[in-house]
């Protein structure tokens, strides 16, 4: 299991050197903070869903890497708003802008790095690639909110649970995919199959992320994490709606009021395990993954399309 960069080496090396220059500031503080940021950057798969779609549909081009570049700014934008609220110290392994820099400059930088990516499409005369990752922006925050708002009533279905992720995860894959795609063909038929494409792989990459909590897959010690949060996620959601009234009592109980007592959270782990909430959960996750690579099959065959379907096959069977 491996990713496709080898298709677009060139492409990421050139953005590399885009992007840095893109987040830039001329007030020194706020410049070593974004060198600080752009220095830890993820594996990237944001960027390379925009590059790959882009050489899918047609030819990348210098709104192709604004595209890349606006979609990474408004990614570590959220991630680096998304540490203040969760008061979370790391990030990927180091410290977080949070942990060493505090609340208002943090907030500030997230706003800056927003700004920035807005302002990037809008002296570029981007405006189809800006409407399309704002729609994403305000999808963001509105599945954010709806998951704050039920983990206070913890009175979640489903359909609830899918509104959640599409909004809080997909929004933006899709979102990479439909710029990238638009960016190289000037197309809306072939940009909204794209839009298509990233929905299902983002809905599919969070069912994964939701299944680290569980240590599915022996992947390494469940963390109860998202319980100590009160996260309702899809394999505790199908749990409480799969057991008698007792245990699933008894599960609310703990979630609401013994969240931080790890044999109380091993209980609901255990209960999530015997109650098959992980392998449903996993069957989901594979339904949307067959559904993506179908959607990826309706494009003409090519190397293109083949590292796409290795980074659809890396999303939903990656360890970490």
């Amino acid at each position: 299991m491996r990713l496709p960069v080898n298709l677009i080496e060139e492409e990421l090396r050139i953005f590399e050197q885009k992007f840095k220059e893109a987040a830039s500031s001329q007030v020194a503080m706020l410049d070593r903070i974004t060198r600080y940021i752009v220095k830890r950057k993820g594996k990237q798969l944001r960027p390379m869903f925009v590059f790959l779609s882009a050489k899918l549909c047609g030819t990348v081009n210098e709104s192709t890497y604004r595209a890349a570049s606006l979609v990474e700014l408004l990614h570590t934008a959220t991630l680096v708003h998304d540490d203040v609220v969760d008061d979370a110290l790391e990030r990927r392994g180091f410290f977080s802008v949070y942990a060493l820099w505090k609340n208002k400059i943090s907030v500030l930088v997230g706003d800056y790095l927003l700004a920035k990516g807005l302002l990037l499409s809008l002296d570029n005369s981007d405006f189809r690639i800006l409407q399309i990752l704002s729609g994403a922006v305000r999808q963001m925050s509105e599945g954010e909110l709806l998951q704050l708002e039920k983990s206070r009533t913890l009175n979640m279905d489903e359909s609830v649970y899918f509104e959640i992720i599409s909004g809080k995860t997909a929004s933006l894959l899709s979102a990479a995919c439909a710029a990238g795609a638009f960016s190289a063909s000037g197309d809306e038929e072939l940009t909204g199959r794209m839009a298509a494409f990233g929905e299902k792989v983002g809905i599919a990459f969070q069912i994964k992320d939701d299944l680290f909590d569980y240590a599915a897959d022996d992947v390494g010690k469940p963390t109860g994490n998202d319980i100590k949060e009160k996260k309702l996620t899809l394999p505790l959601i199908y749990t409480l709606n799969n057991t008698d009234a007792a245990t699933r009592r008894k599960l609310i109980h703990i979630i609401k009021n013994d969240n931080k007592d790890r044999r109380k959270v091993q209980y609901v782990l255990d209960a999530v395990q015997q109650h098959n909430g992980i392998r449903y959960t996993q069957e989901v996750m594979q339904r949307y993954k067959r559904e993506a690579l179908d959607l990826l099959a309706t494009f003409p065959d090519s190397p293109i399309r083949t590292g796409f379907s290795e980074l659809v096959n890396y999303v939903t069977d990656r360890r970490y």
